[in-house]
């Protein structure tokens, strides 16, 4: 990746800045690799781990422990984010990633319904909570690991890496599923195969984990470390001093989420429950869906440090209020071209938003409480409109018989997030502040 040459008295030279943008992308990448085999693996989770009946009922249980694991972020948001502020950001991030990666290769392991009964589903629910709990001090960490090491200049085009890499670690767990089907017969897939995954998550795990125990702690919060003014109870200060950027991240990111776990999450299923469409026709869509994402973020992100954060947080709100019906409605055409197209629309105009919108959020806090507050306000609402959205929107299908409905639910969220960022100042080029008051 190419990254720039430009940069502040304040920040390192350009190597470091390179190191820890590597760094941060492919411990996250690991990361989100662990978290989506989970979803690609939905209906095999569904039909081992649940008695055997109604294959709906199945996939929305399995569906509902995926939203478990997202409930349980905000405690890992409260401990981790806080945390960061005191220990650093670069040790947390080690730690969730080895909580992750360890918590991925369990689930490789747990026996089946039919072999343990009811404990089945009960360990998966406990080993997903601990996947939900280190996802809770991923993101805000990293945001603000990346934010606190790019230039002003530069920082939405360095951050928009951040969300990069989870597309890159959900593509390499849709590809990794894939190869085992090709390779594989359905009997030896549905007897080990599907395991496979999640053991070689152990394997990731060590190497991320590796490559994060290398990387230095940002020049911001090293800043305030020689300084001696490191926050002494940042959970506290983050709740009383930043309530209000807190609650105007929570509705910033929700489009973010729901729009991110509509398309590289919910999807994928919908076309083989929903469209009546192949395995491998869903592999293709969201391949081409995740590719066009890979391709506009990063460039985006460079817009947004031209353009300002809010232009393309309100392109993209507006975006999903006006396409993502007429998307749904392609999707289901009945032509798999038309579908591919329709899943590639969606991830384009999520691509817009999400381009801009880490960075935006890192830039709302101050450094002595900006890991925690921003970890709460995330993962808050990540868990209540990010990780539901799977399970709301086949729902919301199952329920009503209209396919389109999951639309009707993005929209929602659309119209929320363009009302907070109404509400926000341009924070584009601008330094950083150290401390609440300035």
């Amino acid at each position: 990746m190419t990254l720039p040459d430009e940069v502040s008295h304040r920040q390192p030279e350009t190597p470091a800045i390179r190191k820890a943008v590597r760094g941060a992308a492919i411990g996250n990448t690991v990361e989100w690799f662990d978290f989506a085999i989970y979803s690609v693996l939905a209906t095999y989770i569904a039909d081992k781990f649940f008695p055997s009946g109604n294959d709906t009922v199945a996939l929305l249980n399995t569906f509902a422990i995926f939203a478990a694991a997202f409930f349980m972020r905000p405690l890992g948001g409260f401990f981790f984010g806080p945390l960061a502020d005191r220990i650093g950001r670069q040790r947390v991030l080690a730690i969730v990633i080895l909580l992750m990666s360890g918590s991925t290769f369990a689930i490789g392991l747990v026996p089946s319904y039919d072999t343990i009964g009811v404990a089945a589903p009960l360990i998966l629910l406990l080993l997903r909570c601990l996947q939900g709990f280190s996802a809770g001090g991923e993101y805000g960490s990293g945001a603000c690991f990346l934010a606190e090491y790019a230039p002003d200049k530069h920082r939405g085009f360095i951050v928009s890496f951040l969300v990069w890499s989870v597309v890159v670690g959900f593509l390499l767990g849709s590809i990794t599923v894939t190869v085992l089907q090709a390779v594989l017969s359905e009997a030896a897939m549905d007897s080990y195969g599907w395991r496979i995954p999640f053991l070689l998550a152990g394997v990731l795990g060590v190497v991320g984990l590796y490559i994060r125990l290398r990387l230095r702690d940002t020049p911001e919060f090293e800043e305030l470390q020689a300084e001696g003014d490191v926050s002494e109870s940042p959970l506290k200060e983050a709740l009383t001093s930043s309530w209000r950027p807190i609650l105007q991240i929570f509705g910033l990111v929700l489009v973010h989420n729901v729009g991110f776990y509509t398309v590289f999450t919910f999807l994928p299923s919908y076309f083989t429950q929903t469209l009546k469409l192949t395995k491998m026709d869903a592999f293709v869509s969201i391949t081409i869906a995740s590719v066009v994402a890979l391709v506009l973020i990063p460039p985006l992100g460079a817009l947004s440090d031209r353009i300002g954060r809010k232009s393309l947080l309100i392109a993209g709100s507006v975006g999903s209020i006006v396409f993502a019906y007429p998307l749904f409605v392609l999707l289901n055409s009945g032509s798999l071209a038309a579908a591919v197209a329709g899943h590639a629309g969606l991830a384009a105009v999520e691509a817009v938003f999400v381009s801009a919108s880490l960075a935006a959020g890192a830039e709302l806090f101050a450094t002595r409480v900006r890991s925690g507050a921003y970890s709460i306000g995330y993962n808050v609402s990540v868990a209540i409109f990010g990780g539901t959205a799977p399970y709301v929107a086949t729902w919301l299908t199952d329920r009503t018989g209209n396919e389109l409905a999951p639309a009707y639910y993005l929209i929602i969220a659309a119209i929320v997030s363009l009302a907070t960022v109404l509400t926000m100042k341009e924070t584009a080029a601008r330094p950083l502040r150290k401390h609440v008051t300035e």
